[in-house]
């Protein structure tokens, strides 16, 4: 009984974190879609009680009435076995619900959760349970992103936060240097800690290093500016064939959130640039071009997690991109249900990314961890770290 009382306490907890995110801001700001990459604030406060009430509660509660028979449908994210999806590039275009009736549908599904774990529940529920927490944490690291890239685009927009900005204090740039061996990665709770774990994270196994170092922090603004100033954009030599061709398409000369003043795009709005901060939302083509520019590379995601298991990876705010793709662990299986859509049919043309950032939830993230986006994705908190041969 004390496990239920506390994972009912983690859920209402992060169910209530998710609603202080749209504080203060009005129905329309929380319908915006800037792209289709993104989504509304009000469908990500709905997908993630749709994910409670479609697994949990109408499998598990047999009393349970759906608070509407059309949210089956319009908040489905991705999930064939569940049924069909409203179209994700239109999700921005849904007036109907209004923000109001998402809300309310929110309380329906936690008042009916919250009945339900008032008793004992089966290890499956607690399975269930644990994996719609970490879900919704995920994507409200995926709101603060989406908002920031919504907000950005519109001039007369307000800043999300007004939290003050932490300057960042100077750290030399130094190396983490790790023999060659056999390695373990994979979850495993003795090496990462929590419990829990996404099904990608598994199997733990084995994996073979060359010597190699890797840095000890993310690269910074005022390197990456470097980078820009030495004419890194303008160099084919730099870029790999389908990022030359994306950078030159979309005229890509420098990160999607900087201005030439000096000044770069927040969550607090427009401020200036801190030079010792880490660069953030940096695709993987300029990740790869800036490594190549330094006589570098970026780490295979093998390498990041051994480096992280002798010391621990930096504290910085940013995803590192890794030279990794986004495949399954030898051993992988998918299990069985709607669930088992979660990650694995994602296991294509994708880049593995490690760490975390300054939009993940607290605790949410661990060794493990094997975040992953397309390699031109410029939206979420990602940035780069380096990695070399040992001669």
């Amino acid at each position: 009984m004390q496990a239920d009382q506390h994972i009912t306490a983690d859920f209402q907890r992060v169910r209530d974190h998710s609603v202080s995110l749209v504080e203060g801001l009005t129905a329309e700001e929380c319908q915006l879609q800037s792209m289709v990459d993104c989504s509304p604030l009000k469908w990500h406060l709905a997908h993630t009680s749709w994910f409670f009430e479609t697994f949990i509660l109408k499998a598990h509660k047999p009393d349970y009435s759906a608070f509407d028979r059309q949210f089956e449908y319009l908040f489905n994210s991705y999930y064939n076995g569940v049924g069909e999806q409203y179209p994700r590039d239109k999700r921005g275009l849904m007036a109907q619900p209004g923000l109001e009736k998402v809300l309310a549908y929110r309380q329906h599904v936690d008042s009916h959760m919250c009945a339900l774990l008032a008793a004992p529940i089966s290890d499956d529920i607690r399975q269930l349970l644990t994996l719609g927490i970490n879900h919704e944490q995920q994507h409200q690291e995926l709101m603060l992103t989406d908002i920031k890239h919504a907000f950005f685009i519109n001039p007369a927009a307000k800043p999300f936060s007004k939290a003050p900005i932490p300057k960042a204090d100077f750290v030399s740039h130094d190396w983490q240097t790790v023999e060659e061996g056999i390695y373990q990665i994979g979850f495993e709770p003795a090496f990462t800690g929590p419990k829990f774990c996404f099904d990608n994270e598994t199997p733990r196994h084995r994996v073979f290093c060359e010597p190699f170092e890797i840095a000890t922090r993310a690269i910074s603004n005022s390197e990456y500016q470097k980078f820009i100033d030495a004419g890194g954009y303008k160099d084919h030599n730099l870029w790999l064939s389908d990022g030359w061709a994306k950078i030159n398409s979309e005229g890509w000369k420098r990160p999607i959130y900087w201005r030439y003043d000096g000044t770069e795009f927040t969550l607090n709005g427009w401020t200036k640039r801190d030079p010792n901060a880490a660069v953030k939302h940096i695709s993987y083509y300029e990740a790869d071009a800036y490594a190549r520019w330094a006589g570098a590379r970026l780490p295979t995601e093998a390498e990041w997690e051994v480096a992280a298991t002798t010391a621990p990876p930096p504290m910085n705010d940013v995803w590192h991109w890794t030279s990794s793709s986004y495949a399954p662990y030898p051993g992988f299986s998918i299990a069985e249900g709607a669930v088992g859509e979660y990650n694995g049919k994602f296991m294509c043309n994708q880049y593995v990314l490690r760490g975390g950032s300054q939009a993940s939830a607290e605790g949410h993230t661990r060794i493990s961890y094997r975040n992953f986006f397309y390699p031109d994705a410029r939206w979420q908190f990602s940035g780069i770290r380096l990695a070399r041969d040992i001669q």
